[in-house]
């Protein structure tokens, strides 16, 4: 039972589950959507998204853990709404490179998908190989979009020169993505048509990761029947065990150095997404310090 007066960050919890000197993970909100081209208002997400956090369960009915336990601290919103998308990315570089230096797991709630790209700056200088999982309706492989490389379409193109990237999900992409894609080394994308027939299996995918990784999710990865509310929603999308079985399995193979939730457009009333969001959040903590052969830190005196 909660109190009455929850605390006002991620899942509600009181100073000594959420204090930065014990916490493990450290949530990051980066309320941002300029270079948004549809539907805009995913800036609105992160506090969406811990709103919603504070009405979960924190008993995890999959592992079995409240995973809260681990400690989780929420940083204050960065403050980039009024920036260019370089400075943004400089701000979530600095922030997340921070919580990385003091042992801690980043958590980055978006925003929009261009926020990953300052996330991945900051692991590449801690981790000399480093793999990335997108989860998303869209490739984002575009080198520049409307006058930046910095554009949320262009999320999936800066994630490769971070390291190796595996796309999951897919089911948009133009036609310049698609000839970038046949012959990009380092790139291996699944398409959403083939993970809802079972025609791959998540250890196919999971093959393809090296170690570490790191995991961003753009929301409209899921079918609009299930999250309605994202900005550029695609339809034929995956559904909510489809996802987690991917991460349950990386999670369990691999050593995962932070993760995004990006791209929640908020449509109040309706809070389900927002839910669904929050609760993948969470899930994701649980599959990263409970679901795992080594548990997280074990290797990080070793340098990659």
């Amino acid at each position: 039972m909660k109190p009455d007066r929850v605390p006002h960050n991620f899942c509600g919890l009181p100073e000594r589950s959420s204090s930065w000197r014990t916490a493990r993970a450290v949530v990051i909100p980066v309320p941002y959507d300029l270079t948004s081209t549809y539907v805009a208002g995913s800036r609105n997400g992160p506090a969406a998204i811990i709103a919603a956090s504070t009405h979960m369960e924190t008993y995890d009915e999959e592992l079995g853990v409240e995973t809260f336990r681990i400690g989780i601290h929420t940083q204050d919103p960065l403050e980039t709404e009024a920036s260019t998308p370089a400075r943004m990315i400089a701000a979530v570089e600095s922030a997340v490179g921070g919580v990385a230096a003091a042992g801690k797991l980043p958590v980055v709630l978006g925003g929009e998908h261009s926020v990953t790209a300052g996330a991945l700056r900051a692991l590449k200088k801690r981790h000399r190989r480093l793999s990335v999982l997108q989860f998303d309706a869209h490739a984002d492989l575009r080198d520049s979009y409307q006058g930046t490389p910095f554009s949320h379409a262009c999320a999936g193109r800066r994630a490769l020169e971070a390291g190796t990237l595996v796309q999951v999900g897919i089911r948009s992409l133009s036609a310049e993505e698609a000839r970038f894609r046949r012959g990009a080394a380092g790139l291996r994308t699944f398409f959403a048509a083939d993970l809802v027939a079972r025609r791959t299996d998540p250890r196919e995918i999971v093959a393809c990761l090296g170690d570490p990784v790191y995991i961003t999710v753009d929301l409209d990865v899921f079918d609009p029947s299930v999250v309605p509310a994202t900005g550029t929603p695609e339809p034929g999308g995956l559904g909510w065990y489809d996802v987690i079985g991917i991460l349950r399995e990386a999670c369990a193979a691999r050593r995962v150095v932070g993760f995004d939730v990006v791209e929640l457009c908020p449509m109040p009333p309706g809070v389900a997404s927002d839910f669904l969001a929050a609760k993948l959040v969470y899930r994701l903590l649980g599959y990263i310090f409970f679901g795992r052969r080594t548990p997280p830190g074990a290797r990080r005196s070793r340098r990659r």
